[in-house]
């Protein structure tokens, strides 16, 4: 029997007893699930009608880890996301770089494939179309929405694998509010926060600033950030709201090298991010929907001579329509423009050579109808087409439905369509380019049963999927030059699994897992991943202990294949000693292992952190 069947019927069995149990529920159960998301339909809609497989991460759990970047929490949380990570603090740029970013396989090298959203707004460099990790914390997030699975439709290109959409605090709460924390650990490593907000009336505002540095665990590895956010919003009427937001980062970071003989430290790197965006939101009793202007800039500075400054701006607007009882329909359209000037200052005995100076743009229309059939069935349905100044246009269809058999009892299935247009560095940039490149396509099948047993207490989710993917863009040498070319396939299929369970009022349990076969393997994706963690609060007490299990990592795919396996144990414990103060400490790979998810950069052994919270 092959692997493929027994999984197939492990499922079977565990669906078959879970529903033995959601029967023994009392009918009168209300359905548990009553997370509301804007990123699977662009409105407000309740998590259990949407087709698509979304994972939502609350401000809660986000602020419980004390991390200070935003995307080490996702990778544990969301089962099927990884995200690489190379020292104590920092994912860096270029050369020995992290923060790849792969959901269920599916994410490019660098990160093309998964589209990263900051409000609802697209967040990816105009020359490399990549996101830069570095450039999202934690503490100015109020919720995370994850896209397990393309979302090509309703986003557009780089959604092809999946979305993370990261929503930011907004002060709801008439007067004022002020929150910091200091932390200090291993390899000198020190993290400052401050975050405030203020609401009268029809205003609000909310300010927030951090500041991380670290000496590294390796020689030449130190990091050094400092990240600012500014939101203010106004609510002209009970119908009208607009509101306007600024981050700026600005970072170096240094490559340490591989961690080979005779291997040398490689280049550091001086980099400033800037992310804007206007929106003007409407609600109506019948209609609904957002304006929104946004605008993502940066310059980079390489030891090595490279230079670059890039931008990626254009608008978000969709309106949706109650036309009849149980119906939404959502039309909408996007346009981006992006690019910039690459260089290297050194070049040309010191002259200086341009490698780019261009910028191109997409546009793309497309209807999302969602349609409620008597109580218990949900159908949608959309269509997108897209225009590429280079490759024209694209159709992008997607479809599903949700059904809820039991009270507590979910299943969804849909089919969807994803795709990745090409970047300005694989069009134009060096002579690896290639403009005759076409756009990175995927089928994507998935299904999904969610179940909430034990009058509630208890969430269980099991996703199975199959993703078909073409025409991918990868480097070929033909007639010994290296090029990028349309070539090659995947199949990737898997399971997931996330619980929650709250056997009593003080104790909150979660566990995650997924599974993911690969027809042709690829970085940054562990075959298996695991992730169990528990947190037990007792007064002013809270312990939070978790596991964190890699199996079959793969680091290197090209010549030879080159996996890696660990586990790590991390423990925190806090006490609030009163409602303004509160001191945590923390511990990491409390198995003190040795692993490596970049290739040849190993990451610390055990590290401790101690630190302080503050309230006002």
């Amino acid at each position: 029997m092959n692997t493929r069947i027994k999984s197939i019927l492990t499922l079977a069995i565990i669906l078959s007893a879970i529903h033995v149990i959601a029967n023994e529920e009392s009918l009168n159960d209300t359905i548990a699930l009553k997370e509301v998301v804007v990123t699977g339909t662009k409105v407000s809609v309740s998590r259990n009608n949407v087709p698509l497989t979304i994972s939502v991460i609350k401000e809660e759990e986000i602020q419980q880890s004390s991390e200070s970047a935003l995307f080490p929490v996702l990778s544990e949380q969301v089962p099927g996301l990884f995200i690489t990570e190379r020292g104590i603090t920092g994912f860096g740029v270029a050369t020995g770089s992290a923060g790849q970013i792969s959901i269920r396989g599916i994410g490019g090298s660098p990160t093309t494939q998964t589209l990263i959203l900051l409000n609802g707004n697209p967040q990816y460099m105009g020359i490399m179309g990549h996101p830069l990790a570095d450039a999202y914390v934690a503490s100015d997030v109020k919720q995370v929405e994850v896209i397990r699975g393309p979302a090509s439709t309703l986003y557009g290109s780089n959604a092809m694998g999946g979305v993370i959409n990261i929503i930011t605090k907004e002060h709801d709460k008439e007067g004022y509010t002020g929150n910091g924390r200091i932390m200090y650990g291993s390899y000198n490593t020190q993290k400052y926060m401050a975050n405030g907000g203020f609401k009268s009336k029809k205003f609000n505002v909310f300010i927030g600033l951090n500041h991380d540095r670290t000496d590294g665990h390796r020689d030449s590895s130190d990091f050094s950030i400092t990240n600012g956010y500014i939101s203010a919003g106004y609510k002209i009427n009970e119908h009208l709201k607009i509101n306007a937001d600024l981050s700026l980062a600005q970072f170096d970071a240094t490559d340490p090298g591989p961690d080979t003989v005779n291997a040398t430290a490689g280049e550091t790197i001086d980099i400033f991010r800037g992310m804007g965006a206007f929106t003007v939101d409407n609600q109506f009793e019948k209609f609904s929907g957002s304006l929104r202007l946004f605008y993502n800039f940066g310059e980079h500075t390489i030891t090595d001579g490279f230079h670059s400054n890039d931008n990626n701006y254009g608008l978000v607007i969709y309106e949706s329509y109650n036309f009849f009882k149980g119906n939404t329909t959502t039309l909408g359209f996007d346009y981006k423009n992006y690019g910039g000037l690459a260089e290297n200052t050194f070049a040309m005995h010191g002259e200086g050579i341009t490698f780019i100076d261009t910028s191109i743009y997409e546009a793309g229309g497309y209807i999302f109808i969602q349609q409620q059939i008597g109580q218990k069935f949900t159908l949608d349905g959309g269509f997108r087409l897209d225009y590429h100044k280079v490759y024209g246009q694209e159709p992008i269809p997607s479809i599903g439905f949700a059904y809820h058999a039991l009270p507590g009892t979910t299943f969804k299935g849909s089919i969807a369509k994803g795709y990745r247009s090409p970047t300005i560095r694989e069009l134009f940039m060096w002579d690896i380019a290639n403009d005759s490149l076409q756009p990175e396509e995927m089928i994507n099948y998935e299904i999904n049963w969610l179940q909430y047993l034990l009058k509630q207490k208890l969430s269980l989710e099991i996703t199975a999927f199959n993703a078909h993917g073409t025409n991918l863009i990868k480097v070929q040498n033909i007639g010994g030059v290296p090029k990028y070319y349309n070539t090659g396939s995947f199949r990737h299929w898997g399971l997931e699994f996330a619980a929650n369970y709250t056997p009593i009022e003080n104790l909150k349990l979660h566990a995650n897992y997924s599974y993911i076969h690969m027809s042709d393997p690829v970085p940054a994706t562990p075959v298996h991943s695991v992730f169990i963690s528990g947190t037990y609060t007792l007064k002013k007490l809270n312990i939070n202990l978790s596991l964190q299990s890699i199996n079959d990592l793969y680091l290197l795919t090209d010549k030879e294949k080159i996996k890696e396996s660990y586990n790590l144990l991390n423990a925190r414990v806090s006490y609030n000693c009163n409602k303004h103060f509160g001191i945590f400490i923390k511990a990491e790979n409390l198995l003190n292992e040795e692993y490596q998810i970049n290739y040849t950069y190993p990451m610390p052994k055990i590290t401790g952190f101690i630190g302080i919270n503050l309230h006002l």
